[in-house]
């Protein structure tokens, strides 16, 4: 009776979700993988950078991803000059009407839902450490006091992979906290007329709100009771293992190519998404193809290239599909 109720709850989330990627269509045109791998990232309560080039509608997937999934957002342009109380806030020293002195905190931006750090590489280190905390704990410490966050708290951050006069490359350890990494392409000619047309006219398609931010949160509950066979596992442990160049069982061009691998948190990552990627698919429970589709949004940013490799002209994504492909071949054989 437990695995009817499980599964009846899935494929009622499942409904759910086809019905908020319907409203999303509405403001975000096409871009179906962009789409699902947000709300994959959102489903499974972690962060996502999204990167592309600028015009491409990254900041309006996040301010439609607020209206639909019911969460409270806010967004911070990320500028050099940036300052880590411009993000999480700072305390004001009052004088009341008698004379007394008091300190009063006031809430920076990042005291909310769902946050967009819009070119997040154009701040400096010390600003983008403000975030650190933030994105892994859900609460940041000022003057000595812990102050908890939004729940649920998502940061979608941007950066622009062109232009990178006056930016800070982000560090390793910050990267490792965002689950995803969603390369956000050109529309093709079709996609782009929809666009040209829907948004050149007098009115727009609105969004509507279809989950509230508790609804997501049961959701995020929901996900990780979701069966994942020993099988897939396996594979998700042999693709992070494989392409560590150290590890005995990395082949060859991750041995000759990459300078350094994932730790553990992309295996939590990859059990996560697989999840969501069939949920999202309206499936039960994930497959092989699942963990491949998924490799690179959660491995990509997790690994570097040796400088010979990228002199050469390799690529992470590159790399990572290879390596999928071999473990896939051998799961699929087993």
């Amino acid at each position: 009776m437990a695995g009817n109720e499980l599964v009846a709850e899935i494929e009622a989330l499942g409904a759910k979700l086809a019905e908020a990627r319907s409203s999303i269509a509405k403001r975000f045109i096409g871009q179906d993988s962009v789409v699902d791998l947000t709300l994959a990232a959102l489903m499974c309560g972690g962060h996502a950078l999204l990167v592309g080039l600028p015009g491409l509608g990254k900041t309006r997937l996040v301010d439609t991803l607020s209206t639909v999934m019911g969460l409270s957002g806010n967004r911070i342009q990320f500028t050099p000059d940036l300052m880590p109380a411009d993000i999480l806030g700072s305390e004001v020293l009052e004088t009341a009407v008698d004379g007394a002195r008091t300190f009063r905190f006031i809430e920076g931006p990042v005291f909310c839902q769902l946050l967009m750090a819009d070119e997040i590489n154009r701040a400096s280190p010390r600003t983008q450490s403000a975030l650190l905390q933030a994105m892994q704990e859900r609460e940041v410490t000022i003057a000595g006091e812990h102050r908890p966050l939004g729940r649920p708290f998502h940061v979608l951050a941007t950066q622009n992979p062109i232009e990178q006069e006056g930016t800070y490359p982000l560090p390793e350890a910050q990267l490792d906290r965002f689950l995803v990494q969603i390369d956000v392409p050109y529309p093709d000619r079709g996609t782009e007329r929809d666009i040209l047309i829907a948004t050149t006219g007098i009115a727009e398609e609105e969004a509507s709100a279809v989950f509230t931010a508790d609804e997501l949160l049961a959701a995020q509950t929901l996900l990780r009771r979701m069966p994942v066979g020993d099988a897939i596992v396996e594979m998700i442990l042999d693709l992070v293992r494989a392409c560590r160049p150290d590890d005995e069982t990395a082949p060859e061009t991750v041995r000759q190519n990459v300078s350094w691998g994932p730790g553990p948190r992309a295996a939590q990552a990859l059990m996560l998404t697989v999840r969501a990627e069939a949920l999202l698919d309206g499936r039960l429970a994930p497959s092989a193809e699942d963990v491949r589709r998924m490799a690179a949004p959660v491995l990509t940013h997790r690994m570097a290239l040796t400088f010979a490799a990228r002199a050469r002209g390799e690529t992470v994504a590159d790399v990572i599909d290879q390596v999928a492909a071999q473990i896939t071949t051998v799961t699929k054989a087993a």
